[in-house]
């Protein structure tokens, strides 16, 4: 499967980086099976450091040694969803031993849901029914050395 990782820079072997932004998924090293949102994503993080240079950096996922892993699978924005995002982006309860945690991004266009979710302004009913118009992309968290060895780099688009 190829998967893509927006960036400032190209990146031939990923790392766990600490991040202080609170993300859905916990830190991780993040992608998508979806090009146009890495190459959002590169715009973006090239627009926050300053810089020129947005990088989509393509990989292949071996899913063959993916039942070696532990992960944890969201096949839409649900309930168990909600909560895990609400847990990783408010660092509130939040510890997980999965190697790798893939679903629905919370992006832009959510974040306004999200946000009012979090502040208590919408119940958990509320919040997902604002949520299923939106047709939201994927993201892959990979969250250990161990996953990480599954990605093969491919090649570094500039855009």
């Amino acid at each position: 499967m190829k998967l893509y990782h927006g960036s400032y820079t190209e990146v031939t072997k990923p790392v766990l980086l600490q991040s202080n932004r609170a993300l859905d998924l916990g830190k991780a090293f993040y992608l998508t099976s979806d090009y146009e949102q890495a190459k959002k994503w590169a715009k973006l993080t090239a627009e926050r450091r300053k810089t020129s240079s947005a990088v989509v950096n393509e990989f292949d996922f071996d899913e063959t040694k993916l039942s070696e892993l532990n992960v944890l699978h969201f096949e839409s924005a649900d309930h168990d969803w909600l909560k895990f995002v609400s847990e990783c982006r408010t660092n509130k309860n939040y510890s997980d031993s999965y190697d790798l945690i893939s679903g629905p991004v919370a992006n832009d266009q959510t974040f306004e849901v999200i946000q009012l979710y979090f502040i208590g302004a919408y119940d958990e009913e509320e919040a997902l029914r604002r949520l299923l118009p939106f047709k939201l992309k994927d993201q892959y968290a990979f969250k250990t050395e161990r996953s990480l060895e599954l990605l093969t780099f491919r090649r570094a688009v500039f855009v």
